[in-house]
């Protein structure tokens, strides 16, 4: 399944239409580069990054609903916790 299939499922979009594929696309590629500047790194919210891959869910979910704002706030604590594991995983790379 495609992060826009399994996106449109968390936003339980059921229906088949261009523009709101085109519309969530746009979305998953916005929220990716934004956790991905947060931790510091590219992510790929492939099956290795299930946690990454919620945080990006929720993103989505928020800027989806134009509450982006919110969502810095309410997920302040796991956007540090996501910088923290990739600044970890950089010291230890660089030992």
């Amino acid at each position: 399944m495609s992060l826009l299939e399994e996106l449109k499922n968390y936003l339980d979009v059921t229906w088949t239409d261009e523009a709101t594929d085109n519309k969530l696309t746009g979305i998953l590629n916005r929220a990716g580069n934004i956790l991905s500047s947060y931790a510091g790194e590219k992510l790929t919210f492939d099956e290795t990054q299930e946690s990454e891959k919620q945080l990006l869910f929720d993103c989505c979910r928020y800027i989806y609903c134009n509450a982006f704002e919110d969502f810095k706030v309410n997920f302040a604590a796991d956007l540090v916790n996501l910088r923290g594991k990739y600044a970890v995983k950089e010291i230890e790379l660089d030992e």
